[in-house]
């Protein structure tokens, strides 16, 4: 299939899946705990417009939430299918530790979230809360069991290798290794960020279209400008100190992303670049003199290890990480850029009421999510050749199928995937065109029966049809009556 082998398919098939899977989970982590505070802020102020948005936004999480279940259960299979190499080479520390994510976080996110979809009316306000809170800590939990096993396998520790078997000593090391830490913040500060500027942008939308007036999207708008303005220059800082820790562990990876090949002290910040892993040179580099060493040394004269110090066969491919690494720091700046601004507005009394912001937040809607993707592509193609970084290869873990196998595989997972996730996506953005005014309030007994409309507490029933859809329903009814 052009021209690739069975081994680069099953990566692009990994790599394919993987992308649709993660941005379900990182927008449900930030979901729920923004679910969790609007719930908590209704409990204590009373004030309508947070049970609305409440309302509004569980509609979303809960699709949001099937969908990347849906996608989550294709990746556990392809360990098996794909990578026998590294089920039976690791499985003795990842197969616990994913074991471990379903059994803390998944049964008490699924235990919790049939309560907290349909539970109005039915529980308790406090434990109804306390349903929310659950479903929120539940996706964190996961975050943690997730990126445990997958920084153990850019940093592994804690285990001994006997005849290409991992097996494990100290569990403490195993689950927390050395890079845990910094991905774990690194990871759940995007999924935050990535959330507030999906919330801005359909609060955005909504402001562009005359609804400034209305207190649940002024209240959206607000509260997502807050997170950007609060939490992406938080980002930054942690950003730097994964970088810190990825130099002392993972050199090879820090000299792709910045295009050196030669080690040198003082070396230049490359802006723009073409890194050539043949001619082993960044073609037009445009840099800033030692601003390199200063960013990952935090010295000015910080030695940097170049790519040629690593044989051919042990580099990262530096174009890509390079882009992708780029295109993450840029999103980046974007978003703090937005933050900058909203509070600048903020301060003005402007905020509601600037319509060139409000298309800028907009554009900046799906960023959180780019960047994140982009970020994981800067890792993951950072670590090869190696699955396990520095002890099992990549193209050892592989499993033995042939080209023709993998190719109809990944044909069905790309015509699937468009199929099922293109709709699941475009039903998210119609429920986001709607607005939270759209969603009905919480029916009561005294409002069920004939001759009264209450909304459906189904997810699926959030997108309404239009007014105009209504309209011209009517006009047409009128005319094959007459």
């Amino acid at each position: 299939m052009f021209g690739l082998d069975a081994f680069e398919l099953a990566r692009i098939q990994f790599a394919f899946t993987i992308s649709f899977h993660i941005i379900f989970p990182a927008f449900s982590i930030g979901l729920a705990s923004y679910l969790a505070v609007l719930e908590g802020l209704w409990l204590r102020t009373h004030k309508e417009v947070y049970r609305q948005l409440y309302r509004f936004w569980l509609q979303i999480f809960a699709v949001t939430f099937a969908m990347g279940v849906v996608s989550g259960v294709v990746m556990s299979y392809q360990f098996g299918t794909n990578w026998a190499g590294l089920s039976e080479s690791a499985g003795a520390i990842m197969g616990p530790l994913l074991t471990y994510e379903v059994l803390t976080a998944f049964f008490l996110e699924a235990g919790f979230l049939g309560i907290m979809l349909f539970g109005w009316n039915r529980v308790g306000r406090g434990l109804h809360f306390f349903a929310t809170l659950m479903v929120a800590i539940g996706t964190l939990i996961s975050t943690f069991w997730i990126l445990s096993s997958n920084s153990w396998m850019h940093t592994p520790q804690g285990h001994e290798l006997v005849d290409g078997v991992f097996r494990p000593v100290d569990w403490l090391q195993i689950v927390f290794n050395p890079s845990f830490p910094f991905r774990l913040a690194h990871m759940a500060i995007a999924a935050f960020i990535s959330t507030a500027f999906i919330v801005g942008a359909t609060a955005a939308w909504h402001l562009l279209k005359g609804r400034s007036e209305e207190p649940g999207i002024r209240m959206m708008f607000s509260m997502a400008m807050w997170m950007a303005l609060l939490v992406a220059p938080v980002q930054a800082v942690v950003g730097d100190l994964h970088g810190l820790n990825t130099l002392e562990h993972q050199p090879a990876k820090i000299a792709a992303i910045e295009g050196h090949w030669e080690t040198g002290r003082g070396v230049p910040l490359l802006l723009f670049g073409l890194p050539d892993m043949e001619a082993e040179t960044t073609r037009y580099a445009v840099g800033v003199p030692r601003l390199g060493s200063l960013i990952l040394a935090h010295d000015w004269e910080g030695e940097i290890r170049g790519l040629k110090e690593w044989a051919k066969e042990d580099r990262p491919n530096s174009l890509i990480v390079f882009w992708s690494f780029r295109v993450m720091v840029g999103l980046g700046l974007l978003m703090i850029l937005a933050g900058l601004i909203g509070g600048y507005l903020r301060w003005r009394g402007r905020l509601y009421d600037s319509p060139v912001f409000h298309r800028f937040v907009l554009l900046l809607g799906p960023s959180g999510l780019l960047a994140l993707l982009a970020g994981w592509i800067t890792t993951e193609v950072g670590r090869q050749p190696w699955v396990v970084y520095g002890l099992l290869r990549t193209s050892d873990a592989v499993s033995d199928h042939g080209v023709g196998q993998m190719s109809v595989s990944l044909g069905i997972f790309v015509v699937a995937y468009i199929m099922v996730f293109g709709v699941g996506i475009t039903y998210l953005l119609r429920l986001m065109r709607k607005g939270p005014q759209e969603i009905g309030e919480i029916p009561t007994p005294e409002d069920s029966g004939p001759g009264h409309t209450r909304h459906p507490m189904r997810p699926l029933s959030g997108a309404e049809p239009d007014i105009e859809d209504d309209e011209r329903q009517d006009v047409r009814s009128d005319r094959d009556g007459h």
